[in-house]
C-alpha cells in the first residue's frame, strides 16, 4: 500500500483515542442519533403540547389582566397616578387692606417670619452668637444661650419676625438658622381705629370690627389649581394656569378720617384721665350721608396683639351697648311737637322746680325757683320741668309712634358688627302710665346706643332725613376709583326742614347763652346740646351717684351739616357735668374738623352777602 502520510496517522491516532475514551465517530453519531431521541424522549409532542398550552394560558392570562387594568379599572388607576403625579394648590391671596379717606393704611397683610435655630450648624461660640442677634431681637445673651443649650436643633427661637429684622440676622451670615414665611396682618396705626377696623386670628378670620362685618369684600376670590410635580416632589411650573399669582389691586376705603379720628381720642383720653372714667366714646358724622368721620371708643385696644386684650373690649360699645341718653334727646322731642303743632316757638313753659306726676316727683337737675321759659330757654337751661309740660299737649299714643318712627327700640343696619336695638316699653305701658312719657320727654326711661343718638341728630341737621351712620365708602383701586360701594338703607323724610331748622337755631342758644358755652368757637355758629343722666341698674331702677356725661353739636348752624357727639360713662368728681367733660372735647374735636371740611367763619359769608 505505501507509505502513510503525517497527517493521516494523526487521524488515525485521534479516531483511535475516541474509540477508546468510549467516544463515537462521526459516522456513528450521524447514523444513531435519532433513534437514540426518541428512545429517551418518547413523550416529545406531549411536552411540547404542554409548553403551548401554558404560554397559551399566560397570555390569556395576561390579556385578561391587561384588560381589568385598561378596561375594568382604567379610570380608576389613571385619576390614581394623576393625583401622584400632581398636586391641589390654593395659593395665598392677600387680604384687601383696608385705608381711611385719606389712603393712610389702617390694615395690611405683610409677610413675616418664624425664626428655628439649629445648634448643631453653628460655626460659632453660642455665646457669641447669642450676643450678635439678641441686639437685633432685644433679647438677653444668657436667656438665649440657655435656649440654644435645650435642643440640637429644630429651635422655634421668634414667631412673627418682620422683614426689617429678618434681613439684618441674614446680613450676619450665621449658620444655624432658618426663616419660615408666612403672612400675618398688621395695623399700622395700632389702637388708632381698633374700634371701627377690628381683628382677624390666626385663622385670617375676622373676629371684629370691618374686618368682621366685611369680610366678603376684604377676601380675594382665591382659586385651587392643579399642577404637576416631579418624582422628587418638586412642583413644575411650566404647568402652572395662566394668572395664578395675578390678583386685584382694590382696597376698601373707610369714610374714617385719621386727622380727626386721632385728635378725638387725644382729647377724649385726657378727660377721661381727668375725671378718672370708666368709658367715653366720640362720633363725627356728615349728616348729608350718614358717614362717620370719626368713631372713638376709650378704653381700646392694639388689634396686632389683640391675644393679650380684654375680650369685651373688641364689641364697639357706640353701637353695641345701650344708655340712657338724657338731655341730649330733648331737641329731638322738640322737632316731634313742633311738627304736631303742638306748641309754637314763642310759647312758654311754667316751671316751678319740680312736678307731681302720680305717685312720683320729677325735679330739675338743679334746685331753681319758679320760672317761665321759653323753649330756647328750657334748652339752655336743661329743664326737665319745662319738657314734661311741653311733651304733655301730645297725646301718648301720638308721641310713642313718633318714638317709633325715630327707630327706637329698632336696629339701623349700619355695617359696625354686633349691633343691638334699643329698648323701648310697650305701647300699652306706655300709653297707660304717665311717668313714662314724662321721663322720655327728658331722655330717661329707655334706651339707645351713642350712634343712634347721633343717628336722630342727624336729621335735625339735614333737613329732616334719617340716614343710616356707616364707616364703608366701598372698593377702591390705586387710581381712587369707586368699583364698589355698600348700598344702605333709602333715607327717610321724618322731620320738616323748616321744623329742623328752627330746632338748630333754638341749640345755638345753648352754646352761646347756657350750659354749653364751653364748646363756643369764635366765628363759627354752632348749636348743641349738653347731657347728664342718672345711669341705670341692670337690675332696674338707678346706680347711685353714677351718671353719664355727654354733649353733641350741630354745625354750622346756617347750613347745617356735621353732627359731632362725645360721651363719658361715670366721670367722678363734684363738677362733673356733660358741661365739663363732655363739651371741652367736642369744641376740640370741632376746631381740628372746620379746616378740614373747610368750613368758612360766619362773618365772612356775611361779608360775601354784602358785596
Amino acid at each position: 500500500m505505501g507509505k502513510l502520510s503525517s497527517k493521516t496517522k494523526f487521524g488515525n491516532l485521534r479516531n483511535l483515542q475516541f474509540r477508546r475514551e468510549g467516544k463515537l465517530s462521526r459516522q456513528e453519531q450521524r447514523g444513531n442519533i435519532t433513534p437514540k431521541i426518541s428512545e429517551r424522549f418518547p413523550n416529545t409532542k406531549l411536552r411540547l403540547l404542554a409548553v403551548w398550552g401554558v404560554l397559551m394560558m399566560a397570555i390569556l392570562g395576561l390579556a385578561f389582566n391587561l384588560y381589568q387594568l385598561q378596561i375594568v379599572q382604567g379610570k380608576k388607576l389613571t385619576q390614581k397616578a394623576r393625583n401622584q403625579q400632581t398636586v391641589n394648590l390654593r395659593l395665598y391671596i392677600p387680604r384687601r387692606p383696608v385705608v381711611d379717606r385719606g389712603n393712610n393704611v389702617l390694615a395690611i397683610d405683610r409677610p413675616v417670619y418664624n425664626l428655628y435655630a439649629h445648634p448643631r450648624l453653628f460655626d460659632h461660640s453660642q455665646s457669641e452668637i447669642a450676643e450678635k442677634i439678641g441686639l437685633i431681637l432685644g433679647k438677653d445673651r444668657a436667656e438665649l444661650v440657655k435656649i440654644f443649650q435645650s435642643k440640637s436643633s429644630g429651635i422655634l427661637l421668634v414667631s412673627g419676625v418682620s422683614e426689617d429684622i429678618a434681613d439684618k440676622l441674614i446680613s450676619l451670615r450665621l449658620n444655624g438658622f432658618e426663616f419660615i414665611q408666612k403672612y400675618s396682618r398688621f395695623y399700622p396705626q395700632d389702637d388708632l381705629a381698633a374700634d371701627v377696623v377690628g381683628y382677624v386670628n390666626l385663622d385670617r378670620r375676622g373676629q371684629a370690627g370691618v374686618e368682621y362685618s366685611q369680610e366678603k369684600l376684604l377676601e380675594r376670590s382665591g382659586q385651587t389649581v392643579r399642577m404637576s410635580k416631579t418624582g422628587n416632589g418638586s412642583l413644575m411650573p411650566d404647568y402652572a394656569t395662566q394668572g395664578l399669582l395675578h390678583f386685584d389691586d382694590l382696597k376698601l376705603q373707610l369714610t374714617i378720617d385719621g386727622r380727626i379720628q386721632r385728635v378725638a381720642r387725644t382729647a377724649l383720653k385726657e378727660q377721661m384721665t381727668k375725671f378718672n372714667a370708666k368709658r367715653g366714646a366720640v362720633i363725627v358724622m356728615d349728616a348729608v350721608d350718614g358717614s362717620l368721620l370719626a368713631l372713638v371708643s376709650q378704653p381700646t385696644y392694639n388689634p396686632n396683639k389683640y391675644a393679650k386684650s380684654d375680650i369685651s373690649l373688641f364689641k364697639n360699645w357706640t353701637v353695641a351697648d345701650l344708655y340712657e341718653p338724657g338731655s341730649t334727646f330733648k331737641p329731638v322731642n322738640v322737632a316731634i311737637a313742633l311738627e304736631n303743632g303742638i306748641i309754637k316757638p314763642e310759647d312758654k313753659f311754667e316751671d316751678p322746680g319740680s312736678i307731681q306726676i302720680g305717685t312720683h316727683t320729677i325735679k330739675n337737675a338743679e334746685k331753681t325757683g319758679y320760672r317761665q321759659l321759653t323753649i330756647p330757654q328750657i334748652l339752655q337751661t336743661s329743664s326737665n320741668i319745662g319738657m314734661v309740660r311741653m311733651m304733655q299737649r301730645l297725646k301718648p299714643s301720638i308721641y310713642y309712634n313718633w318714638l317709633e318712627r325715630l327707630g327706637l327700640g329698632q336696629k339701623f343696619k349700619t355695617d359696625l358688627p354686633f349691633e343691638v336695638s334699643g329698648q323701648l316699653k310697650s305701647q300699652e305701658k306706655f300709653t297707660s302710665s304717665a311717668i313714662e312719657p314724662a321721663t322720655t320727654s327728658f331722655g330717661q326711661g329707655f334706651s339707645l346706643t351713642p350712634l343712634q343718638l347721633v343717628q336722630m341728630h342727624g336729621a335735625l341737621a339735614n333737613g329732616g332725613k334719617l340716614v343710616t351712620p356707616h364707616v364703608v365708602r366701598g372698593l377702591i383701586d390705586s387710581k381712587g376709583r369707586i368699583h364698589y360701594s355698600v348700598t344702605l338703607p333709602e333715607q327717610r323724610q321724618i322731620f320738616s326742614p323748616t321744623i329742623t331748622h328752627r330746632v338748630v337755631e333754638m341749640m345755638e342758644t345753648v352754646i352761646n347763652e347756657g350750659t354749653g358755652k364751653a364748646a363756643k368757637i369764635s366765628g363759627y355758629r354752632i348749636g348743641g346740646k349738653t347731657g347728664t343722666a342718672q345711669k341705670a341698674s341692670p337690675n332696674g331702677g338707678y346706680i347711685k351717684g353714677a351718671r353719664i356725661t355727654s354733649f353733641i353739636a350741630i354745625l354750622p348752624v346756617e347750613s347745617p351739616r356735621y353732627v359731632v357727639f362725645a360721651v363719658v360713662d361715670e366721670p367722678k368728681g363734684e363738677n362733673a357735668y356733660g358741661s365739663t367733660v363732655a363739651a371741652p372735647i367736642v369744641k376740640t374735636v370741632m376746631e381740628t374738623l372746620i379746616p378740614i371740611a373747610q368750613i368758612p367763619p360766619h362773618e365772612d359769608k356775611e361779608k360775601r352777602e354784602d358785596n
